[in-house]
This record gives C-alpha cells, sequence and structure tokens, in this order.
C-alpha cells in the first residue's frame, strides 16, 4: 500500500498511505512498540462510547446512520487533534495516543473546531458576534467534524486575518478616543477603521473624524500635499497586529494620489466612487453631517444663486449645469438662443443638474429642487430639441414661461 523504497516507515506512511491520519499513528505506534495491547484494549473501549456521545450530540444515538456518521466524526477529530498539535509527526502522534486517553484527543479535536468557528468570518463588526461557541453554532460543528486538516487550515488562516484585523481596529480606534462597543454599534469595517486611523495619525488627529472633519482632513492634505506621507503606524502597536497594519497602510498610500486629486470632491470620491464607497470609516452624525454639508456648500451655492431661490432662476441654473455652460440664474434672449442650439447639436445631460443639486443645494431642499428639475426637464425636454422648431419659437417660449430671460441685453 505504501509502495515506498524508503527505509523510515514514518515518511512512507506520510506520503503514499490515504488512511485517517489516527490509523497511520496509530499502526505506526503498534509497529514501533510505542502502543502495546492495553492501550488498544483501551481505545477500543473508550470508541463505542465516544460514537454514542457524537451521535446525540448531533442527532441520536438510537439510529444506525448517525452511528456510522458519529464513527467517522470521531476518528476524524481525533486525526484532526493528533495531526495538527503535533505537526504531523507519527511519532509524536503515536506517543500522545500513548499518554493520554483517546476520547481526550477527540475533545482536543472538538475543541480545536469550536474555536475556529467562534472566530469572525470576517473583518465587519457588524456581521460578527465575538461571544463564543454556542449551541447555535453546533451545525457548523456537524459539518467541520467531517472536514480535512487542509479545509481547517486554510479557513483558520482566513479567520485569523480577519480576528486581527478586527482586533487592529480596536487597538488603533481607542488610540483615537473611539470604543470597541461603539465599533460594534457603527457596524464599522475593520480594514476600513485601520485607514481611516492611520491616515488621521499621519495627518496628527488625535480623535476619531465624522464626516465633516475626514473631509476637513482630505482638504488640508489637498491644499498642502505631502511629498510622502509618514507617520501613520504608531510606534507603540503591538508587534502582533503589525503585519495587518503594515498591509493597510501600503493600500492608503496606494489610494493616496486619488485621495489627493482635487478634481474630485471628498464627498464624491469616498460616496459615490465604487472603488472608494466603504473603504474608509468616520463616525455617522446626521447632524453634523448637514450642518458641513450646508456650510460648505453655502458658499459656492450663494455666490452662482444670488440668494435667488424662485423656481425660473433654479430651472436656469440647472439647464446651464445639464449644458455644461457656466452656471447662472438670469438668461439673456441671445443666451437662451445660444443654450436652445446647444442643446440641439451637443444634448444635454439631465442626471449632471441632479448630482450638481446633491453636492451644492442645501440638504434639506435637495429632494424639493431635484423634483423641480425633473418635472420641467420631462416635460421640457422634447420641444427644447425639435430640429422642426426651426425658429427657436416653441423653445424660446418655454425658457420665457419656465425659466428666467431676460428682455433685456444684458443678463
Amino acid at each position: 500500500m505504501t509502495g515506498s523504497t524508503s527505509s523510515d516507515p514514518a515518511s512512507s506512511i506520510a506520503l503514499y498511505d490515504a488512511r485517517p491520519f489516527f490509523e497511520k499513528a496509530l499502526q505506526y505506534g503498534v509497529q514501533n512498540g510505542i502502543i502495546d495491547q492495553a492501550k488498544l484494549d483501551a481505545i477500543c473501549n473508550d470508541a463505542p462510547k465516544g460514537m454514542v456521545q457524537i451521535a446525540s450530540y448531533f442527532g441520536s444515538e438510537f439510529l444506525q446512520p448517525e452511528l456510522e456518521k458519529a464513527k467517522d466524526r470521531l476518528v476524524n477529530l481525533v486525526s484532526l487533534y493528533l495531526e495538527e498539535s503535533c505537526g504531523g509527526d507519527l511519532r509524536q502522534a503515536a506517543e500522545s495516543l500513548r499518554d493520554n486517553s483517546f476520547l481526550s484527543r477527540s475533545k482536543g479535536g472538538s475543541d480545536m473546531l469550536k474555536r475556529l468557528i467562534a472566530m469572525p468570518q470576517t473583518s465587519h463588526f457588524g456581521m460578527n458576534e465575538r461571544h463564543g461557541f454556542t449551541d447555535d453554532h453546533i451545525p457548523q460543528l456537524a459539518k467541520w467534524s467531517l472536514r480535512s486538516l487542509a479545509d481547517y487550515r486554510a479557513e483558520l488562516a482566513q479567520r485569523s486575518h480577519a480576528a486581527q484585523a478586527m482586533d487592529a481596529a480596536i487597538w488603533l480606534s481607542e488610540a483615537l478616543g473611539f470604543e470597541a462597543a461603539e465599533l460594534e454599534e457603527a457596524g464599522a469595517d475593520a480594514d476600513a477603521v485601520i485607514r481611516t486611523a492611520l491616515l488621521a495619525m499621519a495627518t496628527k488627529r488625535t480623535d476619531m473624524p465624522d464626516w465633516a472633519a475626514f473631509d476637513k482632513m482630505v482638504s488640508a492634505l489637498r491644499k498642502k500635499p505631502p511629498a510622502t506621507l509618514s507617520g501613520g503606524i504608531p510606534p507603540k502597536l503591538p508587534a502582533h497586529l503589525r503585519p495587518v497594519v503594515d498591509e493597510a497602510w501600503e493600500s492608503v498610500l496606494a489610494d493616496l494620489p486619488k485621495i489627493l486629486d482635487a478634481s474630485v470632491t471628498p464627498q464624491k470620491l469616498f460616496h459615490k466612487t465604487a472603488a472608494f464607497r466603504g473603504r474608509y470609516f468616520w463616525i455617522e452624525d446626521a447632524l453634523s453631517e448637514v450642518d458641513h454639508h450646508d456650510r460648505s456648500a453655502s458658499a459656492s451655492w450663494k455666490k452662482v444663486t444670488a440668494g435667488h431661490s424662485d423656481e425660473g432662476s433654479l430651472i436656469t441654473l440647472f439647464l446651464c449645469v445639464a449644458t455644461g455652460t457656466a452656471p447662472k440664474t438670469m438668461l439673456t434672449e441671445r443666451g437662451a438662443a445660444t443654450l436652445i442650439r446647444k442643446i440641439r447639436k451637443t444634448g444635454l445631460d439631465a442626471e449632471l443638474a441632479i448630482q450638481y443639486i446633491r453636492d451644492h443645494a442645501p440638504m434639506q431642499h435637495q429632494d424639493d429642487y431635484v423634483q423641480l428639475w425633473q418635472s420641467f426637464i420631462g416635460e421640457a425636454q422634447a420641444t427644447l430639441k425639435s430640429d422642426a422648431d426651426y425658429a427657436l419659437k416653441d423653445a424660446m417660449a418655454v425658457l420665457r414661461r419656465e425659466a428666467n430671460v431676460s428682455l433685456t441685453s444684458s443678463a
């Protein structure tokens, strides 16, 4: 069965024997005088007890199929524990069987899987309950009790990374005055928390930012972009958290060119760009965000509207934006005609006006302004684009009625 020319029986079995690791270790122990008849008898006595216990735990000890599956689970649990704890060394595994009860090795495998299942599957705080193994996890344990060591190790690596990311996020957020319980309540993603914390620390912030502070932090970086960004990783960071934090820091540096690109507003980059949405974290404070938006938008909005909020002024402004014309709230007769010709030549993009409203208008009025614009464009667009209206009479009539068109020669 081994088919090996090696003189080392452990090596030949490990390479070519497809039996469960427990059986390999048991055979090796018997062949090499490690396991005697008394230990074999003890294993034979313990095995039925273990099968009944496992069958009862996962289903019923009175059904033959459940007992057969329990036998497979028992052997696999012992195999998992022996191979993992002994690093695949058959001699060590045989000695472990000799020095400990058979059922204790089964429990060792079960405990391994329970710890695995209790670990976070994802680094998102809102999707994990870090409360250890519970009865709700028993169906998962039933599946994992029949899985291979390779599956276990792959899952362990993934979950360990997620757990490490969550621990790092907690450590960094607490250094910025934001408690672990608040991360749980916010349903934060650990990787996003780490990136924001590192960016905050690199810019000398001492607290976790809300959106207003985050926006300000990015804007400050753009006004005085650093040749290189450094100082993000705190020197007191525990060593075991360093790998996952280093990885996150590299991703922040990779994001930096886009973060520093002043042609895209922070609002658009972090809220509306697919690659950046959810990539960074900030404290959700609806009142603060409304106030921040109003303050940041008010200057440009008031400058463009000059305080006018009547429907004609707004429709004029939105038409200008939708056609790529300089924003204004009043058109001359000549300017209105030029705008119509531009619509007929290159068209208009209604979504540009909606985006402009979302970026600049006072938040409490945005929905009303969008509705006003959509109502107007839905009714007027066909007339504004109609090539049959050679003299522009119908289109000009629409603009005189709905928009602001000055009867004088200048706006």
